[in-house]
């Protein structure tokens, strides 16, 4: 009896549900490429390039000094004395542990940046998103689906009011 009443819900229902469907505006933003062709993120990427470069190049700069350091006692171990071979040990011993600690740092501070900059840059996607979807009356918009009909994507639409 359960699966009779179920059929005829689903029966009755089926033209109604049909309707609302085709009464709804949906629309669908890809997350993915507004992140990779918005402006305000390539904007967003040159300013932590700008502000975080000097030090990358320092880190280099050090990596660089540290390797060079190593090899020449690879090299000269064999002349050394063994108290200036174990001198030398520890002194690029003490260098490297430096500077991992700075490279650690640099990585801290260049990730918590990417998030400031991230957020400024999505809290204006979706304030862009939601103002398209009031001015032109979705009742649904999504971001991302695994399929969706093109017509529906209004992802050109964002980049374009994002200034793109």
């Amino acid at each position: 009896m359960p699966f009779k009443i179920l059929i005829l819900c689903a029966v009755c229902l089926a033209p109604l549900t049909n309707t609302l469907a085709q009464e709804l505006k949906i629309g669908i933003v890809q997350s993915e490429r507004i992140m990779r062709e918005a402006p305000q993120i390539k904007a967003a990427e040159a300013k932590i390039e700008q502000e975080f470069s000097k030090r990358g190049k320092e880190l280099e700069e050090s990596a660089a000094r540290i390797k060079a350091m190593s090899e020449k006692l690879d090299k000269d171990a064999a002349i050394l004395s063994e108290s200036d071979r174990i001198k030398r040990q520890h002194d690029l011993i003490d260098l490297d542990k430096d500077f991992q600690r700075k490279r650690e740092i640099f990585r801290e501070d260049l990730a918590q940046r990417k998030n400031e900059e991230l957020s400024v840059v999505l809290e204006r996607v979706n304030k862009v998103i939601k103002q398209i979807a009031e001015a032109e009356k979705y009742d649904l918009v999504l971001q991302e689906a695994i399929y969706f009909s093109p017509r529906l994507d209004m992802t050109d639409k964002v980049l374009k009011a994002l200034g793109k």
